[in-house]
């Protein structure tokens, strides 16, 4: 399942906020956008708030952009949406 995201890098803390009218996951992290430590806390952060291992969470697209897409693996969309209400979680 894919889902997309939009991540506020350099923040003072780490948190998945909400959902945003456009169905995109809301993340916080305090990692700054260089060298993929963003991408990195956000795939962690994602995955443990899923009850995922880190290897079943990875990043479809966006690697440099604040908007990305990431593949959650062993989780159907019901699961998705039932933790995370109005995300847009898609097959892919």
């Amino acid at each position: 399942m894919l889902i997309p995201v939009r991540v506020t890098p350099r923040s003072s803390r780490e948190a998945i906020e909400r959902v945003d009218d456009a169905g995109a996951l809301r993340v916080r992290v305090t990692a700054a956008p260089a060298d993929g430590a963003a991408n990195k806390a956000v795939i962690r952060l994602v995955a443990k708030s899923a009850g995922l291992p880190r290897g079943a969470v990875s990043l479809a697209s966006g690697a440099s952009s604040r908007h990305k897409r990431l593949r959650l693996e062993g989780m159907a969309a019901a699961e998705i949406r039932a933790r995370w209400p109005g995300v847009d979680a898609r097959t892919g």
